[in-house]
């Protein structure tokens, strides 16, 4: 695929899992990054070298607009920053406690959830949602006197839709509810403001729309106490105590830093903020409204998300095996997308009766000639299966 001298040229779309190409600036600051010791305070003596764990915290900070930049914490990766963020609030609540999570998320919320709910220590409760949309009304329904703690995705991942979590966060706020929200897809994508959110946690990751590499994410949590570190280890400071800091970051994180990951999330905000986020958002729809008027109308292939939020679209050849078509798309078009269940299995539930479906998924560095050969693509595969 792609190595043939007379394949067709490479369209990748698959960028709701991970972007691809990334911005030459990115690779060149991970180049840079390997070429000269790491700057770790209190474990080296070398100090002529980027802190970049710092410089990135304060990139963080001004780009999602978080009043602390060392309550930005290094994880591997958004799946990573859940598990940490959800088993760490459940481990400081001394009885166990109503959850409330959505029928839109990603198995990174809904497997920590039901793993914890399995052992007793939370029950849970999922709000379904309309058309894509998680509703406040319906959160308000199913809180209970005994809810602390609320997880919910900024962006769905099948259907491109982007939720109020404002309104949400307002709400839970007001309510002692701590709020965990899922941004894996709208970190880089929409403008986030993390000062108007206050009393829970915001989720990243950086091999998305921030154009880092794999293996590199986080959290913004802004009420450390609200949660218990799960790991311990070496900080590099206050190394005569055989207990874990408490200051932050150190609290949350121990051991080597992913230094060139941090790298590329900070090459990668720098990016975002000299390309500007409101071109990005604007060309992600835009790319998105193009290839959906390219299938929009065709018979054979159902449409979930007529109007996605984010760059982000769902649908099905009928006739055709959401496995196979994406097959066909690989091997005869060279386009990559994703197909089957992409982790998020409740909405599959109400959208396709569990069975998946295609998801083609668009990145700042796509053009309109890929979403129009895409789509034409699509149909001709879509009118070979309904002959």
């Amino acid at each position: 695929m792609g190595n043939d001298p007379g394949d067709p040229p490479l369209i990748y779309l698959n960028n709701a899992a991970t972007t691809w190409p990334k911005p030459p600036e990115v690779l060149d600051e991970v180049a840079r990054c390997l070429k000269s010791p790491f700057f770790e305070a209190g474990r080296s003596t070398a100090g002529s070298a980027i802190d970049y764990p710092s410089e990135a915290q304060e990139a963080l900070a001004r780009f999602f607009h978080a009043e602390n930049p060392d309550h930005f914490i290094f994880t591997q990766n958004a799946t990573d920053s859940l598990n940490l963020l959800i088993h760490g609030f459940v481990k400081s609540q001394k009885a166990p406690f109503h959850t409330i999570t959505t029928d839109l998320e990603h198995n990174s919320v809904l497997r920590p959830l039901n793993t914890l709910a399995g052992e007793e220590r939370l029950s849970l409760t999922t709000v379904p949602s309309d058309d894509g949309y998680v509703l406040l009304r319906e959160v308000k329904k199913a809180v209970r006197p005994d809810t602390r703690l609320m997880v919910m995705t900024h962006g769905s991942n099948v259907l491109g839709t982007l939720q109020d979590v404002q309104a949400v966060a307002d709400y839970c706020a007001d309510s002692d509810i701590f709020l965990i929200i899922d941004g894996a897809q709208t970190a880089g994508q929409v403008p986030i403001n993390l000062s108007s959110i206050s009393g829970g946690a915001f989720v990243f990751t950086g091999h998305k729309a921030l154009f880092g590499i794999p293996g590199i994410g986080g959290f913004y949590v802004d009420d450390p106490e609200a949660v218990v570190p799960l790991r311990q280890g070496g900080t590099g400071t206050d190394s005569r105590s055989l207990a874990q800091p408490k200051e932050m970051p150190q609290k949350f994180e121990t051991g080597t830093h992913n230094y060139p990951g941090i790298a590329s999330l900070l090459a990668g905000t720098r990016f975002i903020e000299r390309e500007g986020q409101d071109r990005i958002t604007k060309k992600g729809r835009d790319l998105a409204t193009l290839f959906i008027r390219e299938i929009a109308n065709d018979p054979n292939i159902i449409l979930y998300t007529p109007t996605p939020d984010l760059p982000v679209v769902s649908f099905n050849i009928r006739s055709l095996d959401n496995d196979e078509a994406g097959y066909i798309l690989a091997k005869a078009y060279n386009i990559i997308c994703r197909t089957g269940l992409h982790c998020a299995p409740l909405v599959h539930d109400r959208i396709d009766g569990g069975k998946g479906c295609i998801r083609v998924s668009f990145s700042y560095l796509n053009t309109p000639d890929e979403c129009r050969v895409a789509g034409e693509a699509v149909r001709e595969v879509a009118k070979g299966a309904n002959r």
